[in-house]
């Protein structure tokens, strides 16, 4: 199962919303490109430095830190994107994107409960965030076939359970359901849109 994080570009859009001042607008989006730039060139590293220097001198500034826990995420380093997410939703309450990609983070160790809780939360916050939705949807497919998996080892007699179980597994992927009988499903946190 691959839930969709925001990428980290479209907060651009956000710059005209939160910094009033065109001069700022400009040099924001000019430093968010070139982070941008560095990260889907492969430089993930180079990328991360650019945003600490620039977070250094605008340390609460909602897009770089976003784009900063996007790159740290798909870097691998899950849990540091996860603290900056939680700042920024701490920061920021109105944001619905921080809690989307918390919850990639979360269903990426196979947390579905704490994903549920999180992309709730988001779609709370902004109803149409279509992208959250339909992570949420597959969370529920995994959780669904979860279920149906438990219930099929406590009851092997049931012959509904299997094409339940079947159906459930091409929405959420050929690891759903054998995340309750042994390791939870791996997800990935990619920062592009599909």
């Amino acid at each position: 199962m691959h839930l969709r994080a925001l990428a980290a570009f479209t907060l651009l859009s956000l710059a005209l919303v939160l910094a009033p001042v065109r001069p700022v607008v400009a040099a924001l989006a000019e430093e968010l490109s070139e982070v941008t730039r560095l990260y889907h060139a492969g430089q993930s590293q180079a990328a991360l430095e650019r945003a600490d220097r620039f977070l250094a001198g605008k340390p609460k500034d909602a897009q770089m830190r976003f784009l900063k826990s996007v790159v740290l995420a798909d870097s691998g380093r899950r849990a540091e994107a996860a603290v900056l997410l939680q700042e920024l939703s701490q920061d920021f309450p109105e944001l619905a994107e921080p809690h989307n990609n918390l919850a990639a983070i979360h269903a990426a160790a196979g947390e579905y409960g704490k994903a549920r809780a999180e992309l709730e939360e988001s779609l709370r916050l902004n109803p149409a965030y279509a992208t959250a939705q339909e992570n949420l949807g597959d969370v529920h497919a995994v959780l669904a076939a979860e279920a149906y998996a438990r219930a099929q080892r406590l009851d092997p007699g049931n012959t509904g359970l299997p094409r339940k179980l079947e159906l459930i597994r091409q929405l959420a992927g050929p690891n759903a359901g054998k995340a309750a009988a042994s390791a939870p499903v791996k997800a990935e946190v990619p920062s592009k849109k599909r």
